[in-house]
Protein backbone atom coordinates (compact mmCIF):
# COMPACT_ATOMS: atom_id res chain seq x y z
CA UNK A 1 0.00 0.00 0.00
CA UNK A 2 1.48 3.37 -1.07
CA UNK A 3 1.18 5.85 1.83
CA UNK A 4 0.94 9.94 1.00
CA UNK A 5 0.81 12.51 3.69
CA UNK A 6 0.61 16.21 4.33
CA UNK A 7 -0.72 18.37 6.40
CA UNK A 8 -2.06 22.01 5.46
CA UNK A 9 1.01 23.74 6.69
CA UNK A 10 2.55 21.63 4.24
CA UNK A 11 0.24 23.41 1.68
CA UNK A 12 2.94 25.67 -0.21
CA UNK A 13 5.80 22.65 -0.51
CA UNK A 14 3.07 20.14 -1.71
CA UNK A 15 2.21 22.75 -4.34
CA UNK A 16 5.81 23.26 -5.39
CA UNK A 17 6.25 19.29 -5.65
CA UNK A 18 3.21 19.06 -7.63
CA UNK A 19 4.36 21.23 -10.49
CA UNK A 20 7.82 19.57 -10.57
CA UNK A 21 6.04 16.34 -10.92
CA UNK A 22 3.74 17.42 -13.55
CA UNK A 23 6.92 18.77 -15.30
CA UNK A 24 8.60 15.30 -14.98
CA UNK A 25 5.68 12.27 -15.17
CA UNK A 26 4.88 12.32 -18.96
CA UNK A 27 8.60 13.58 -19.61
CA UNK A 28 9.56 10.35 -18.44
CA UNK A 29 6.81 8.29 -19.16
CA UNK A 30 8.33 5.75 -21.47
CA UNK A 31 10.50 4.57 -18.02
CA UNK A 32 7.68 3.89 -16.07
CA UNK A 33 5.72 1.26 -15.80
CA UNK A 34 1.95 1.69 -16.06
CA UNK A 35 0.90 0.42 -12.34
CA UNK A 36 3.26 3.31 -11.08
CA UNK A 37 1.96 6.18 -13.44
CA UNK A 38 -1.49 5.06 -12.79
CA UNK A 39 -0.88 5.39 -8.48
CA UNK A 40 1.15 8.43 -8.91
CA UNK A 41 -1.42 10.44 -11.37
CA UNK A 42 -4.03 9.10 -8.35
CA UNK A 43 -2.12 10.54 -5.27
CA UNK A 44 -1.60 13.57 -7.56
CA UNK A 45 -5.21 13.99 -7.97
CA UNK A 46 -6.38 13.05 -4.63
CA UNK A 47 -4.05 15.40 -3.00
CA UNK A 48 -5.53 18.19 -5.29
CA UNK A 49 -9.24 17.58 -4.43
CA UNK A 50 -8.43 16.88 -0.42
CA UNK A 51 -6.60 20.19 -0.01
CA UNK A 52 -9.09 21.97 -1.81
CA UNK A 53 -12.07 20.41 0.24
CA UNK A 54 -10.25 21.19 3.30
CA UNK A 55 -9.82 24.73 2.00
CA UNK A 56 -13.79 25.16 0.65
CA UNK A 57 -14.62 23.85 3.47
CA UNK A 58 -12.46 25.56 6.93
CA UNK A 59 -11.41 22.55 8.27
CA UNK A 60 -8.60 22.47 9.88
CA UNK A 61 -7.25 18.96 10.02
CA UNK A 62 -4.05 16.67 8.17
CA UNK A 63 -4.63 13.80 6.30
CA UNK A 64 -3.28 10.71 4.61
CA UNK A 65 -3.88 9.01 1.23
CA UNK A 66 -3.02 5.65 0.72
CA UNK A 67 -3.81 4.46 -2.39
CA UNK A 68 -3.88 0.30 -3.08
CA UNK A 69 -1.33 -1.74 -4.90
CA UNK A 70 -2.44 -2.50 -8.52
CA UNK A 71 -1.42 -5.89 -10.19
CA UNK A 72 1.98 -5.37 -11.43
CA UNK A 73 1.24 -7.39 -14.55
CA UNK A 74 -0.97 -4.72 -15.95
CA UNK A 75 -0.07 -3.37 -19.06
CA UNK A 76 -2.20 -0.84 -21.25
CA UNK A 77 -1.57 0.95 -24.62
CA UNK A 78 1.36 3.81 -23.87
CA UNK A 79 -1.33 6.98 -24.16
CA UNK A 80 -0.07 9.99 -26.10
CA UNK A 81 -1.92 12.61 -24.14
CA UNK A 82 -1.45 13.41 -20.24
CA UNK A 83 -4.12 11.24 -18.22
CA UNK A 84 -6.78 12.33 -16.84
CA UNK A 85 -8.07 11.49 -13.09
CA UNK A 86 -11.55 11.91 -11.51
CA UNK A 87 -14.02 10.45 -9.09
CA UNK A 88 -15.97 7.49 -9.70
CA UNK A 89 -18.93 9.10 -7.52
CA UNK A 90 -19.83 12.78 -6.24
CA UNK A 91 -19.40 12.08 -2.41
CA UNK A 92 -16.58 14.44 -0.39
CA UNK A 93 -13.00 12.91 -1.13
CA UNK A 94 -12.98 11.01 2.61
CA UNK A 95 -12.86 7.86 3.00
CA UNK A 96 -12.84 4.57 0.67
CA UNK A 97 -12.65 6.18 -2.48
CA UNK A 98 -12.66 5.48 -6.17
CA UNK A 99 -10.57 7.17 -9.04
CA UNK A 100 -11.05 6.67 -12.74
CA UNK A 101 -7.64 7.39 -14.15
CA UNK A 102 -8.06 7.65 -18.28
CA UNK A 103 -6.69 7.83 -21.61
CA UNK A 104 -8.36 9.91 -23.97
CA UNK A 105 -5.87 9.55 -26.44
CA UNK A 106 -5.41 8.02 -29.84
CA UNK A 107 -6.42 4.50 -27.95
CA UNK A 108 -8.46 5.44 -25.16
CA UNK A 109 -8.70 3.50 -22.08
CA UNK A 110 -9.73 3.73 -18.61
CA UNK A 111 -8.62 1.81 -14.68
CA UNK A 112 -10.40 2.32 -11.56
CA UNK A 113 -8.03 2.87 -8.64
CA UNK A 114 -9.25 2.38 -4.84
CA UNK A 115 -7.91 4.63 -2.34
CA UNK A 116 -8.02 5.62 1.24
CA UNK A 117 -8.39 8.77 2.26
CA UNK A 118 -7.88 9.08 6.30
CA UNK A 119 -8.85 12.65 7.59
CA UNK A 120 -7.49 13.40 11.68
CA UNK A 121 -9.31 15.68 13.79
CA UNK A 122 -9.24 17.02 17.32
CA UNK A 123 -12.87 15.72 18.39
CA UNK A 124 -14.65 15.50 21.71
CA UNK A 125 -14.00 11.99 23.74
CA UNK A 126 -14.51 10.65 26.81
CA UNK A 127 -12.13 10.76 29.40
CA UNK A 128 -13.50 7.61 31.83
CA UNK A 129 -16.96 5.38 31.67
CA UNK A 130 -19.60 7.38 31.81
CA UNK A 131 -23.02 5.96 32.38
CA UNK A 132 -26.55 6.71 30.71
CA UNK A 133 -28.13 9.98 31.99
CA UNK A 134 -24.22 11.64 33.09
CA UNK A 135 -25.10 15.33 32.65
CA UNK A 136 -21.33 16.07 31.41
CA UNK A 137 -18.60 17.96 33.02
CA UNK A 138 -15.13 19.43 32.36
CA UNK A 139 -13.88 16.31 33.83
CA UNK A 140 -15.69 13.53 31.82
CA UNK A 141 -14.41 14.47 28.20
CA UNK A 142 -11.45 16.09 26.49
CA UNK A 143 -10.02 16.67 22.72
CA UNK A 144 -8.20 14.08 20.86
CA UNK A 145 -7.22 13.51 17.53
CA UNK A 146 -9.27 10.57 15.30
CA UNK A 147 -9.48 9.40 12.10
CA UNK A 148 -12.91 10.61 11.38
CA UNK A 149 -13.44 9.36 7.75
CA UNK A 150 -15.19 6.21 9.29
CA UNK A 151 -17.00 8.13 11.64
CA UNK A 152 -20.28 7.52 10.33
CA UNK A 153 -22.23 8.61 13.26
CA UNK A 154 -20.31 11.93 13.26
CA UNK A 155 -18.62 13.61 15.96
CA UNK A 156 -17.96 17.01 17.73
CA UNK A 157 -14.50 19.19 17.80
CA UNK A 158 -15.69 21.31 20.86
CA UNK A 159 -15.83 21.00 24.06
CA UNK A 160 -18.89 23.33 24.28
CA UNK A 161 -20.73 21.34 22.06
CA UNK A 162 -20.86 18.60 24.71
CA UNK A 163 -20.79 20.11 28.10
CA UNK A 164 -23.97 20.17 30.36
CA UNK A 165 -26.14 17.93 27.96
CA UNK A 166 -26.80 14.45 29.04
CA UNK A 167 -25.84 10.96 27.46
CA UNK A 168 -28.43 8.62 26.32
CA UNK A 169 -26.44 5.38 26.40
CA UNK A 170 -22.90 4.65 27.91
CA UNK A 171 -20.05 5.20 26.87
CA UNK A 172 -16.13 4.34 27.52
CA UNK A 173 -12.78 5.75 27.96
CA UNK A 174 -11.35 7.38 24.52
CA UNK A 175 -14.78 6.67 22.82
CA UNK A 176 -15.34 9.34 20.42
CA UNK A 177 -18.76 11.36 21.77
CA UNK A 178 -21.33 11.55 19.06
CA UNK A 179 -24.23 14.03 18.76
CA UNK A 180 -26.46 10.95 18.77
CA UNK A 181 -25.37 9.95 22.12
CA UNK A 182 -26.67 12.79 23.52
CA UNK A 183 -30.03 14.89 24.36
CA UNK A 184 -30.08 18.41 25.77
CA UNK A 185 -29.77 18.12 29.61
CA UNK A 186 -33.13 19.78 30.89
CA UNK A 187 -32.25 23.10 32.58
CA UNK A 188 -35.33 24.28 33.66
CA UNK A 189 -38.20 21.66 35.23
CA UNK A 190 -41.79 22.09 35.72
CA UNK A 191 -43.26 23.96 38.33
CA UNK A 192 -39.60 25.49 38.56
CA UNK A 193 -39.79 29.47 39.88
CA UNK A 194 -38.09 31.30 36.80
CA UNK A 195 -36.72 34.53 36.00
CA UNK A 196 -38.74 36.01 32.83
CA UNK A 197 -36.74 38.29 30.86
CA UNK A 198 -38.32 40.25 28.40
CA UNK A 199 -36.03 42.31 25.87
CA UNK A 200 -36.74 45.03 23.36
CA UNK A 201 -33.24 46.83 22.03
CA UNK A 202 -31.17 47.73 25.11
CA UNK A 203 -34.23 47.44 26.94
CA UNK A 204 -35.33 44.60 29.77
CA UNK A 205 -37.81 43.88 32.07
CA UNK A 206 -37.85 41.00 34.60
CA UNK A 207 -40.38 39.56 36.38
CA UNK A 208 -41.06 36.30 38.54
CA UNK A 209 -42.70 33.07 36.43
CA UNK A 210 -43.33 29.58 36.83
CA UNK A 211 -42.25 26.81 34.08
CA UNK A 212 -45.54 25.12 33.31
CA UNK A 213 -42.83 22.16 31.71
CA UNK A 214 -39.44 20.96 31.52
CA UNK A 215 -36.88 22.66 29.12
CA UNK A 216 -33.54 22.46 27.71
CA UNK A 217 -31.81 25.76 26.21
CA UNK A 218 -33.09 26.88 23.02
CA UNK A 219 -36.83 25.86 23.38
CA UNK A 220 -39.50 28.00 23.57
CA UNK A 221 -42.07 26.22 27.22
CA UNK A 222 -45.43 27.81 28.55
CA UNK A 223 -44.46 29.96 31.80
CA UNK A 224 -47.06 31.42 33.99
CA UNK A 225 -46.32 35.17 34.69
CA UNK A 226 -46.71 35.52 38.30
CA UNK A 227 -47.58 39.07 38.44
CA UNK A 228 -50.40 39.34 35.87
CA UNK A 229 -51.25 35.63 35.82
CA UNK A 230 -51.00 35.57 32.24
CA UNK A 231 -49.19 31.70 30.31
CA UNK A 232 -46.70 32.94 27.44
CA UNK A 233 -44.55 31.40 25.50
CA UNK A 234 -40.61 31.62 26.68
CA UNK A 235 -37.59 30.47 25.33
CA UNK A 236 -35.17 28.49 27.94
CA UNK A 237 -31.74 30.58 28.07
CA UNK A 238 -30.30 28.71 31.16
CA UNK A 239 -31.20 27.32 34.31
CA UNK A 240 -33.77 29.12 36.13
CA UNK A 241 -33.75 31.87 33.33
CA UNK A 242 -36.71 32.66 30.24
CA UNK A 243 -36.69 34.72 27.58
CA UNK A 244 -39.24 36.54 25.25
CA UNK A 245 -39.27 39.58 23.21
CA UNK A 246 -41.03 42.53 23.96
Amino acid sequence: MTIFRRSRQMLCGYLLLTALCAMSQFTHASTMSHPDQLIDVTEQFLERAVVDYLSRSSIDARHEIAVSRLDPRLRLNQCDQPLAASFANSAPPIGRVTVRVSCEGHAPWSVFVPAQVRLYREVVVANRSLLRDTVLADADVSLAERDVSNLNQGYLTRLDEVLGNKLTRPVQPDQVITPNQMELAKVVRKGDQVVITARSGSISVRMPGEAMTDGVPGKQIPVKNQRSGRIIKARVTGPGQVEVAM
